[in-house]
């Protein structure tokens, strides 16, 4: 892929990613793709699992907001630094809903192969999204 056709991509994940779609995100991913990230539990394997994982971080947060800086683009390899936003109005981990609001820097890392995502690996801190949801409790450091 040319690098302006890995922009073209995020664009369109960006739109799909605004509109909820999870079909179309997941479409963004091969059929074997894995992807790395806490809340997948460690791995998601596969477009059907990806597509579980979207909905499920929807149903949870579903005013969430993506905010990407420029992606860095090295080839196949594409890395974007993002800020996550939103409210759990759903649920969070299978938690009763706490109205919080969340707002955390995540990095994703992508592996590209024929226009799709082969590979994501999601950074971020778990912990900290977790406190913010009241999920856990935690005294800040003196």
């Amino acid at each position: 892929m040319t690098r302006s056709e890995i922009q073209d991509l995020i664009v369109r994940f960006q739109d799909a990613w605004d509109r909820r779609d999870v079909d179309a995100l997941a479409n963004f991913h091969t059929e074997d793709c894995v992807v790395e990230s806490p809340i997948a539990g460690g791995e998601a394997h596969g477009r059907e699992a990806i597509a579980r994982a979207y909905q499920a971080f929807f149903h949870s947060f579903p005013d969430v907001t993506l905010k990407n800086e420029a992606p860095l683009i090295d080839g196949h390899r594409v890395v974007l630094i993002t800020r996550i936003s939103g409210t759990d109005s759903g649920g969070f981990l299978g938690m009763h809903p706490t109205g919080r609001s969340v707002d955390f820097p995540c990095v994703l890392i992508y592996q590209l192969d024929n226009g799709l995502i082969v590979r994501e690996r999601r950074i971020y801190d778990f912990t900290g999204l977790a406190v913010q949801v009241g999920a856990i409790k935690a005294k800040p450091a003196v």
